[in-house]
């Protein structure tokens, strides 16, 4: 496996421990982290770079995994518990089709 991707599994779940803790401290709650993590995956998904044919779904998807990946760690009590692995399979499956693909 690419050293880069050991290194963002890392960060990825590093943020998501960052994220569960602000929510647990009170400084913001679950539903602000993820409207925040929702506006960003929807600046990405409404790039206009979207809209030429040089990003094709798989980019998509590629660009929106770690975002997907915080939400849902961010709804689970103890992501640290289920673990990357886990959150990335999740990912997967509730994998929404973009407007353009329906």
């Amino acid at each position: 496996m690419n050293q880069a991707n050991l290194q963002l599994e890392g960060l990825l779940m590093a943020v998501a421990a960052l994220n569960r803790m602000l929510v647990e401290k009170g400084v913001v709650s679950a539903h602000e982290v993820d409207a925040a993590l929702h506006r960003a995956e929807a600046r990405i998904t409404s790039d206009d770079r979207f809209l030429d044919a040089d990003i094709g779904l798989a980019n998509r998807d590629a660009m929106c995994f770690p975002i997907r990946l915080l939400r849902l760690a961010n709804g689970d009590e103890d992501c640290a518990a289920v673990g990357f692995s886990e959150l990335a399979r999740q990912v997967g499956l509730t994998k929404q089709p973009y407007n353009d693909q329906r």
